[in-house]
């Protein structure tokens, strides 16, 4: 099967096309013939190095990018019940789907509807899942409930914001550019600005009586971190679930107090799909809103196992409005 591979870190340069044996799936194992793979800021992440030493996700090399797909089981391996070959499936967090197959354990694997396109499941696991946990188990947003979301043209970003309006919620969002803002406003922001020089805590504080929001939901990093602590209100909640703009390296708690008495938290999915009946739980909802029409997904770009590179290099540089997929068929 053909594959992408790396056994080094570094830039684009270091993503490797190769052809390797096609996996047997072990003891509670289920292989996938995939269709199709979410691409994600975790894979250029891991591409990086930045999970070289994590304890959550571990990575070793030489490593199959790609941590989330959707196909049709093509083997079971022993132990394996509630699944049947052909059966249309999708995953998350799990490396290898930068591939044209991937043994997955079965308990991380749910099954896909057949109102649910393959290509909207393989971009709906990772970012539906996690805007899932952040707006019902993090943020417990609901009526009456200000949240603030950074980025909210992304991926998950836009997700996020449709499932907290749902919750009723009052969302506030804040995106790199003026056409990024109408695409939050379409997805249910009440207000959207941009987030570039911190002027929106200013905005926020203003639209809110100057007390700021209950929630912030902040996956940028060091370019957004402190505004976030000035647009919250006092004894509020700053969500930093990502370092996109560059990491905080020099956050004294001290600043949490000053700020208000913030709670700041650095939630991880893995966390929060501890078991099989979670993860099917958070994907029943998510699609469940695709087949409905209540949540939408847009497909950033679509490419090929030799297009990735040019994926990476769009996603970092932010030209992604939306979710970008492998084709792997």
């Amino acid at each position: 099967m053909k594959a992408i591979q790396i056994d080094r870190y570094g830039g684009p340069e270091v993503l490797i096309r190769r052809d390797l044996p096609i996996p047997a799936p072990g003891p509670g194992d289920v292989l996938i013939r995939l269709a199709h793979a979410g691409i994600n800021f975790m894979d250029i992440h891991t591409r990086q190095g930045k999970y070289a030493g994590s304890v959550t996700y571990p990575v070793r090399l030489p490593t199959t990018l790609g941590v989330e797909g959707a196909g049709e089981i093509a083997a079971l391996g022993a132990g394996v019940d509630g699944f049947a070959l052909g059966d249309r499936v999708a995953y998350c967090l799990h490396w290898g789907s930068y591939a044209e197959y991937a043994a997955v354990p079965a308990w991380q694997v749910v099954p896909v509807p057949g109102d649910v396109p393959l290509d909207l499941a393989a971009a709906s696991m990772f970012h539906g899942l996690t805007a899932h946990y952040l707006a019902h188990d993090v943020g417990r947003l609901g009526p009456g409930v200000t949240c603030l979301v950074h980025a909210a043209s992304g991926g998950i970003g836009q997700l996020l914001v449709q499932i907290a309006s749902s919750l009723g919620a009052t969302v506030f969002a804040t995106t790199s550019t003026a056409a990024k803002a109408e695409i939050a406003r379409a997805r249910g922001a009440t207000e959207a600005m941009l987030y570039a020089d911190g002027g929106f805590a200013d905005a926020v504080r203003d639209r809110t009586d100057g007390s700021g929001v209950d929630v912030v939901f902040d996956p940028i990093g060091r370019p957004t971190l402190r505004d976030s602590f000035r647009a919250t209100r006092k004894r509020g909640l700053v969500v930093s679930f990502g370092t996109v703009g560059a990491a905080v390296t020099d956050l004294n708690p001290i600043e949490l107090g000053e700020a208000g008495s913030l709670f700041l938290t650095r939630p991880r999915l893995a966390d929060h799909l501890p078991d099989a009946a979670t993860i099917r739980r958070r994907a029943a909802d998510i699609f469940s809103g695709l087949a409905s029409g209540s949540l939408s997904i847009g497909i950033a770009g679509r490419y090929r196992l030799d297009g990735v590179e040019e994926a990476h290099e769009a996603l970092e540089e932010r030209r992604m409005v939306g979710k970008p997929v492998l084709d792997l068929l």
